[in-house]
């Protein structure tokens, strides 16, 4: 779908069309982190954890993954069983499980953002002049109403 937002406002062309932006680059962030194992719920997880001081309990990895509890176990669940994550007992309280990176997570992570800051000298490319920088601020702007 082509939205043309030079013409007079027509209520919802740019609407459109930054949602389908948005959706061409995550389709790509996508096929381009699956060369890897992950997928972009996978890799925000994963980037909680890898910067995170020390391991974290599954409430604070919701917490700051900004999903809910069944989901973050789920994706730790699965980041488990891709060998990138492990579940450890807490120190402090033997009825708490806190997840942690393993040294395959931390590898497959420094490929993510490998392959992401790749994605991101393409994107440049294509946007051409536009300074990023400007880019970014639009796009915090919007996304924080």
């Amino acid at each position: 779908m082509s939205a043309d937002v030079s013409a007079p406002a027509t209520g919802c062309a740019l609407t459109l069309l930054l949602l389908d932006a948005a959706r061409a680059v995550e389709a790509r962030a996508e096929g381009a982190l699956a060369e890897v194992g992950l997928s972009l719920a996978k890799l925000g997880a994963l980037r909680h954890l890898v910067l995170a001081a020390e391991p974290l309990t599954l409430t604070q990895l919701a917490e700051r993954h900004c999903c809910g509890k069944s989901n973050v176990t789920q994706l730790v669940d699965r980041l488990e069983a891709d060998g990138f994550v492990a579940r450890v007992n807490d120190p402090a309280d033997r009825r708490t499980v806190r997840a942690t990176v393993t040294p395959s997570g931390h590898a497959a992570y420094e490929r993510a953002s490998a392959l992401l800051a790749e994605h991101e000298r393409s994107l440049a490319d294509r946007l051409g002049s536009l300074p990023r920088a400007d880019l970014a601020r639009g796009l915090r702007t919007l996304r924080e109403g």
